[in-house]
């Protein structure tokens, strides 16, 4: 059985702050799109951190964990954003599932709407007698309590 939890209003947001410079941008001077890919990638670990989550550097010695990489993303664009700008990126895990969550982004200027995202990402660990492979793990009770 999979362990779900709805969105709800008292979900903890975490704001992530993006200036957006000269070269974040095309030559039509609008934000190159995979801009945003890194910095929500940030905003995710910022999240993280905030909830008082160490660096997957230091989970690693610890409990293994490397990491929660994406498994599946889906955005959608309402406005474009431009150098000068600065954007927030509010964060939230909408949805906790056993060995994978749902997170939630909201880029914003102000009250002006950017761009909305939705990613599936796992908790990470190598997987045994390889380097390079990995392997998803059940999300940790511990990490999902400070994340509340």
């Amino acid at each position: 059985m999979t362990e779900k939890s709805t969105p709800s209003a008292t979900a903890r947001v975490v704001t992530y702050i993006v200036r957006v410079e000269f070269g974040d941008c095309d030559p039509a001077c609008i934000v190159w799109y995979p801009n945003f890919s890194r910095w929500i990638d940030a905003a995710s670990r910022h999240f993280f951190a905030q909830c008082g989550v160490p660096p997957w550097h230091e989970t690693e010695k610890t409990s293994g964990l490397i990491g929660t990489p994406v498994v599946d993303i889906h955005s959608r664009f309402m406005k474009t954003a431009s150098y000068g700008d600065t954007l927030e990126i509010h964060t939230s895990v909408s949805e906790w599932r056993d060995k994978s969550f749902v997170q939630h982004y909201r880029v914003m200027r102000g009250e002006d709407l950017i761009m909305e995202c939705d990613e599936v990402r796992i908790f990470a660990a190598r997987r045994e007698g390889t380097s390079t492979g990995i392997r998803a793990i059940a999300v940790p009770a511990d990490i999902r309590a400070l994340c509340c």
